[in-house]
């Protein structure tokens, strides 16, 4: 009986470590998200707890298999690489209704970042993206209508991301080459 009091007292308090453990410790892992492209794999990892409803939006985008089959279409060494938006003919793909801004979420737009791509209207992001490629001060948030939202980061494969950047490219830095985004697959 002595015995079996110690192993309850101590399954009792390992129960309650866990129990009181911080939440960092027991929160899910952020979502990943791996792209198979036409240079090689990379793959993101996204923050739902810093730009929920942009998270939400480009997860949809990615079940819906909305980047399958779309290219890089405008690449800037030393600034960023752009893709999401347009097939392989150069189409513009049909996106949902824009997601607001959330630039203002602590994250900056340093290498190897993922932020949403969108026109001067800070609220028309829906689905094209892009991977900083060099520490971009000038694209974060000054106040609450202004700035690129970023929301998430490359965790593997930024070497394919350094050989995008360096592809020849044409008028509006579209690549000379097609750089294709075969598939858009969450990972977990």
């Amino acid at each position: 009986m002595k015995q079996w009091n110690t192993w309850s007292r101590r399954a009792l308090i390992a129960s309650l470590a866990i129990a009181l453990a911080p939440a960092t410790v027991l929160a899910e892992a952020a979502p990943q998200v791996k792209f198979q492209t036409s240079m090689g794999d990379f793959v993101v990892e996204v923050y739902p707890d810093k730009a929920p409803k942009t998270v939400d939006n480009f997860l949809q985008y990615v079940k819906a298999k909305q980047y399958d089959g779309t290219i890089f279409h405008r690449v800037i060494n030393n600034f960023m690489v752009q893709g999401g938006g347009y097939t392989t003919s150069m189409s513009e793909k049909p996106t949902r209704p824009p997601v607001p801004l959330e630039a203002q979420n602590g994250l900056k737009n340093d290498v190897g970042t993922i932020a949403m791509a969108r026109t001067s209207d800070p609220h028309s992001a829906t689905a094209q993206f892009f991977v900083n490629v060099k520490n971009n001060d000038f694209l974060n948030a000054k106040g609450p209508a202004d700035g690129y939202t970023v929301f998430g980061k490359v965790t593997s494969g930024m070497d394919v991301i350094h050989k995008i950047k360096l592809v020849p490219t044409g008028p509006g830095d579209v690549p000379q080459t097609q750089i294709v985004i075969n598939s858009a697959t969450l990972v977990k």
